[in-house]
């Protein structure tokens, strides 16, 4: 994990930066250290989908029990190995929404995801993130992240590097945080939810994409009027 004492977050912006930053940032998740990261929303927290991962995760933010993290993706490839089950009308929106600020809960990986990643609805969330740098880390390492907003729980989000480790700073010391900087990030509007583990397409969380454009696509969606 990285260095003790050391505030300093990593950068994560220019082609070279991130060139640099992607083997130091998979080389502290596989030794089961967390990442804060840029996305298209808001800055976010993650780690690996393993148990111990997914521990250190619910203890940094105190999530209660009930409330899971979401998964980050970079391909439509990934969410097969995983064994999660798109159906037609999930297809349908990924196709058309995918890369960007969807998030669909959907069945399946029993064997790759932990209990505590999975929904009321027995779902797993999942969003193919269109941040491209955040696109080529999860590529590399192989395997989705973990995701939840970087932020103390019932604070704004953080939209810049800087603000993680004001909130965090213990835990960026200790090295079981690394921050990657990828510059401040414009506001906006969290992804949207849709859960896909039912007869019918529900909107659970509204977001960045309104669920009248989402039925232009499948239009017997549910939820958020």
């Amino acid at each position: 994990m990285g260095s003790p004492t050391d505030l300093r977050p990593v950068p994560f912006w220019s082609p070279a930066e991130i060139d640099a930053a992607i083997p130091r940032a998979i080389a502290h998740v596989q030794d089961g250290g967390l990442l804060a990261y840029p996305t298209e929303t808001i800055y976010g927290f993650g780690g690996a989908i393993d148990t111990d991962a997914v521990g250190a995760l619910v203890a940094l933010k105190h999530r209660p029990p009930g409330k899971p993290f979401l998964l980050l993706v970079s391909s439509s490839a990934m969410i097969g190995r995983l064994g999660l089950h798109m159906t037609n009308a999930a297809s349908m929106l990924a196709a058309r929404f995918w890369p960007g600020p969807l998030t669909l809960v959907l069945r399946g990986a029993e064997k790759r995801v932990p209990a505590r990643l999975r929904g009321p609805e027995g779902g797993v969330a999942v969003r193919w993130t269109s941040h491209p740098a955040l696109q080529r880390l999860i590529a590399s390492l192989g395997d989705p992240l973990t995701s939840t907003s970087a932020n103390v729980p019932r604070q704004p989000a953080a939209l810049s590097a800087s603000e993680v480790i004001m909130n965090f700073p213990q835990q960026i010391a200790s090295g079981r945080v690394m921050v990657l900087d990828g510059g401040r990030l414009e506001p906006s509007d969290p992804s949207t939810v849709v859960d896909c583990t039912g007869a019918h397409l529900r909107v659970i969380r509204p977001g960045a994409l309104a669920a009248s454009t989402l039925r232009a696509v499948v239009p017997d969606l549910v939820g958020d009027q």
